[in-house]
């Protein structure tokens, strides 16, 4: 099985970082259900300070079909209308993108 390791950034409000913390220690069972059934394994979301870090493994074959499983998602929509206005992109991020994907610099197995 292929694994591919993705790790993004996104900025937290500061006067949202305890809701933000709160609502992710009891997330809805569904939106959890759609992320596994699109193979993400191992997933993670760090705070230092004012910044987001999440980290993922990836183990399907197609993750641009298996994104836009998790974006059709019911839920998970209604899910990212509570977040979303809780984060701020990073000034890297590109066009279509939310949380900006940063590349791996070192790994060991």
């Amino acid at each position: 099985m292929s694994v591919k390791r993705i790790a993004q950034v996104i900025g937290i409000k500061p006067e949202e970082i305890e809701e933000y913390e709160r609502i992710h220690a009891n997330v809805w069972p569904q939106v959890l259900a759609t992320i596994k059934k699109a193979n993400i394994k191992n997933y993670s979301i760090f705070r230092y300070e004012h910044l987001l870090f999440a980290y993922m493994e990836y183990t399907g074959a197609n993750y641009e079909e298996d994104m836009k499983l998790i974006a059709a998602d019911p839920e998970t929509q209604r899910w990212w209308k509570i977040t979303d206005p809780m984060q701020n992109q990073v000034p890297e991020a590109q066009v279509g993108e939310w949380w900006h994907t940063i590349s791996e610099n070192f790994h060991l197995e």
